[in-house]
């Protein structure tokens, strides 16, 4: 069918009428150039519906936000403390006024719009197991990684005083809807990653979901890297029960769990510091002695050491303290087995994981920063976003669909 023009038809049904107002007003559009004023006659068919082909072309189809300056405003809102300190930032470097709300909404609004992008699988990955080689001639080992954050939350307390300090509606002004806050001060967000050996390649993940929302989105990221097809694939975290939970369930394909090193050492430390004075010279032995047999010798051999221990304290707090590192260790065998695991060459620290949670949260546990929901984990997938080299990939995503 061969399009006819929108304009000037008079006596055209309800459906085109309410275009073409439209079409006769200039509409204004921000673009990394600034505000370009579009004001032309659409093109129109009762099949295809309205031609925006040179609004595609220019970059403008999507809304009044340009997807250039959309990606500007992600930039600057996930590497600085604040919105308000990235809209300043955006006004010297690239000399566009968006306010530090605007600035707000459209970083959470192109955030959300990601978390769907992600959902429906239309983001490849940047790597695959394929690519997880240690060396030429070596095995494909890929490792994972998760771990929970406490994240600061705006509390439902603290909205209702914000509910009446806006006051009474204006007649005919519109009002953004406030979310619900927050049951508690704050939330554990649930961060996950995927590295090679030598964390060139990586995935991350973040969600604000519990730990069943994390093992759906494990097993997701797993397809898509196609973890079955590495030759060694092991876990590291620091042996919580729900992250034990969900690896086994969710991912059942991993050669080996490995409880984090220097989590062991905690416990270690702690039963240390119980019976010995903290800081003296049998502190820092039993210490050594306990790490050093844990990685050489075996768990067993641990055990045996700790039981003996235990034998020569009469005290019901340096005996309560020795009994709960054993059980602890108890729990964890098969996750203790550092003498194969260093055999084989795999990594016995989560630091890759470590690092990841630190830089997910840097951005949003600023002084005095508190979250809504849905603007946590719209920030927290940006940034994820970004450690997982994918950001141009998605931009390249969000200009077709323009």
């Amino acid at each position: 069918m061969r399009p006819r023009p929108l304009f000037p038809p008079q006596k055209r049904a309800h459906a085109t009428s309410k275009f073409r107002h439209k079409g006769k007003q200039p509409v204004e559009h921000s673009t990394v150039n600034g505000v370009v004023n579009v004001n032309r006659i659409y093109w129109w068919s009762a099949k295809e519906g309205r031609d925006d082909t040179i609004d595609r072309l220019i970059g403008i189809a999507a809304g009044k936000v340009s997807i250039g300056v959309r990606q500007m405003c992600c930039r600057v809102a996930v590497s600085q403390q604040g919105f308000a300190k990235a809209s300043e930032h955006l006004k010297h470097l690239a000399q566009l006024s968006v306010s530090y709300e605007r600035l707000r909404q459209i970083v959470e609004s192109e955030g959300q719009l990601l978390l769907e992008v992600q959902r429906k699988g239309l983001l490849a990955a940047d790597f695959s197991a394929e690519d997880c080689k240690t060396s030429p001639k070596g095995p494909k080992r890929l490792y994972v990684g998760t771990d929970g954050v406490m994240v600061p939350m705006v509390t439902e307390t603290e909205k209702n005083k914000r509910r009446k300090a806006r006051g009474p509606k204006r007649t005919g002004s519109r009002r953004r809807r406030m979310h619900k806050g927050a049951d508690n001060a704050y939330k554990e967000f649930k961060i996950a990653t995927f590295y090679n050996e030598s964390n060139e390649h990586r995935q991350v993940i973040a969600t604000s979901g519990n730990h069943e929302v994390l093992g759906k989105l494990l097993r997701r990221e797993a397809k898509r890297l196609k973890i079955t097809n590495a030759d060694q694939k092991v876990a590291v975290a620091d042996g919580a029960e729900w992250i034990r939970k969900q690896l086994e369930s969710k991912l059942p394909m991993l050669d080996a769990q490995i409880l984090d090193f220097y989590h062991l050492g905690e416990h270690v430390w702690a039963a240390a510091n119980t019976c010995f004075n903290q800081g003296s010279d049998k502190d820092k032995e039993f210490e050594s002695d306990i790490l050093h047999i844990e990685k050489n010798k075996g768990q067993t051999g641990v055990l045996y050491k700790l039981i003996d221990e235990r034998k020569k304290y009469r005290r019901k707090t340096k005996r309560m303290s020795l009994k709960e590192l054993i059980r602890y260790l108890a729990r964890r065998l098969e996750l203790c087995d550092y003498t194969k695991f260093i055999e084989k060459g795999w990594q016995i620290g989560s630091g890759n994981n470590e690092e990841m949670c630190k830089v997910m949260t840097y951005r949003i546990k600023g002084d005095g920063m508190r979250w809504d929901r849905p603007g946590d984990d719209a920030i927290m997938a940006l940034i994820a976003l970004e450690l997982s080299n994918t950001w141009k990939s998605y931009w390249n995503v969000r200009k077709q669909a323009a």
